[in-house]
């Protein structure tokens, strides 16, 4: 059983990347610039293939390492995650004491601000309890994915016309799909902070965008779900922006999201 790491970046010098991630498994780069090249080479003794590509969004980029992805096992990665000695084979390991799980979700450090998760006990993800995990904490068996033929919107996150989301719609496909997922206790590396691509601020455009992803995420509970999120974050969140406001900005998403 073999891992790749799967990376996503945006005008990174390649070859200094694995290094700067220490990663020690194979690994397929996918490098969003201003050209489009292909080059390899090998760290650690694995092989690091690098795609150039001139365009921009973090969906489009995660699903051109999926599409060629070769290993039992994948892992979805950023630039800026730098990876523990031994992360390889621990995830192998997971995999290895659990034949039963198609999916495992792993811990990855970031500084308190940015932090959306954090998994204390072993447990079996499901509907109600999968809206925070991010994509570089996904570990996946290839040929389930791709027999399940599920790849990342193009709507949604970085580079891509709303906001963030992308990793929420992928995880709630899996589910859809019946792909089992369990999220383990188990660190595998560090985030170092870096600017947001993507969040600017709890703005109208936040909300607005949060209302699309809801229509597309929860369906016809998408109402109760966006109320959910209004009452249980409105301190954090509607400082600026009312409550009320931030739920009609949320509803009008939801209308354009309908719309298609």
């Amino acid at each position: 059983m073999k891992l790749q790491t799967l990376v996503s970046a945006v005008g990174q010098k390649p070859e200094l990347l694995a290094e700067k991630m220490n990663l020690q498994t194979e690994a397929i780069i996918i490098n969003q610039g201003e050209k489009n090249d292909y080059t390899e080479y090998f760290h650690r003794g694995n092989c690091i293939k690098v795609y150039s590509f001139s365009e921009r969004g973090v969906g489009l980029s995660r699903n051109n390492a999926l599409l060629r992805a070769t290993e039992d096992l994948i892992l979805f990665s950023d630039e800026d995650i730098v990876y523990e000695e031994g992360y390889g084979e621990k995830i192998i390991r997971c995999f290895q004491e659990r034949p039963w799980a198609d999916m495992l979700l792993f811990n990855v450090k970031v500084e308190e601000s940015r932090a959306t998760y954090h998994i204390n006990k072993e447990h079996r993800v499901r509907f109600y309890n999968s809206g925070r995990y991010p994509t570089y904490s996904f570990a996946i068996r290839r040929e389930k994915i791709h027999k399940a033929n599920i790849t990342f919107s193009l709507l949604f996150g970085g580079g891509a016309k709303y906001s963030n989301g992308e990793d929420s719609l992928f995880l709630m496909e899996c589910l859809k799909k019946g792909l089992k997922i369990y999220a383990l206790p188990v660190t595998i590396g560090e985030e170092i902070p870096r600017p947001s691509t993507w969040f600017f601020g709890y703005t109208e455009k936040f909300f607005f965008d949060r209302g699309v992803l809801y229509y597309f995420l929860y369906g016809k509970l998408r109402h109760l779900m966006a109320l959910r999120f209004i009452l249980a974050h409105q301190k954090k969140m509607c400082e600026t922006i009312s409550p009320k406001q931030a739920l009609t900005l949320m509803l009008q998403g939801m209308k354009e999201g309908e719309k298609g």
